[in-house]
């Protein structure tokens, strides 16, 4: 297993670690590492490793069958041998935006307060599919309404429950068709807001900002029909 160092602290930025092994498709995997590996419709993160003698750009980081995270090198080339102690450093301006974003669709969530059937996040916008059988009326309010929550600079924290406590609270779902990583015994909660002025509590192993105001002034983009009994919200940040 790789320590996944991006759930303690989002904002590292680079990191020293040691080369634990090789995946037989080429995949450098650390001991421990601050590179998001793909899920929950937020994109692996990308970024640079260098060692003594060497270096090499990441293009994303996967899960594999193990439960470790392997980083995928952008190009072919020499590769640290296992037990190399490198730096890691990440593509910080994507994975912030990916931060910004990801927080931004919970936020539409509790706007929407509709289930969610589905999500993708980029470095420019993201989108939720929602059990919306017909199109809101009021995108104007809707936007409003997301940008007042992103202006109130609320605190975005996590806790732990145990998978029991998820199971006896099947409310903090709001996703049909993706269940949240459940079988280590544990399940990690994001709070947006916090006592009276909390928002949103929901599962989620992605990475977010620390506080609301982080991600900055939202445009509500496209609400797509998505079969018939969903409707697909875009949201772009607005630099």
């Amino acid at each position: 297993m790789t320590d996944p160092l991006f759930r303690t602290d989002a904002y590292l930025r680079e990191t020293p670690a040691q080369v634990v092994a090789i995946t037989p498709e080429g995949g450098i995997v650390l001991d421990g590492t601050i590179f998001y590996a793909t899920g929950g419709g937020q994109p692996g993160d990308s970024g640079r490793l260098s060692w003594d003698g060497g270096a090499i750009d990441i293009a994303t980081s996967v899960k594999t069958d193990d439960g470790a995270i392997a980083l995928v090198p952008s190009e072919p080339g020499p590769l640290p041998v296992v037990g190399t102690q490198v730096l890691q450093q990440l593509d910080w301006d994507r994975r912030y935006r990916h931060m910004r974003i990801h927080t931004a669709l919970h936020l539409l969530s509790v706007v929407i307060p509709l289930p969610v059937s589905g999500g993708a996040i980029t470095a420019e916008k993201g989108r939720l599919d929602f059990d919306m059988p017909e199109a809101p009326e009021d995108r104007d309010g809707i936007e409003t309404r997301l940008n007042a929550l992103v202006a109130r600079d609320l605190p975005v924290t996590d806790d732990w429950i145990t998978d029991d406590e998820l199971r006896a609270n099947p409310g903090l779902v709001k996703t049909m068709s993706v269940m949240p990583p459940m079988g280590q015994g544990r399940v990690r909660l994001v709070r947006i807001g916090q006592g009276d002025d909390q928002v949103d509590l929901q599962p989620c192993g992605g990475t977010h900002v620390a506080r609301t105001g982080e991600i900055g002034q939202l445009r509500l983009g496209k609400i797509e029909k998505k079969g018939r009994q969903n409707r697909r919200v875009a949201i772009h940040l607005a630099d």
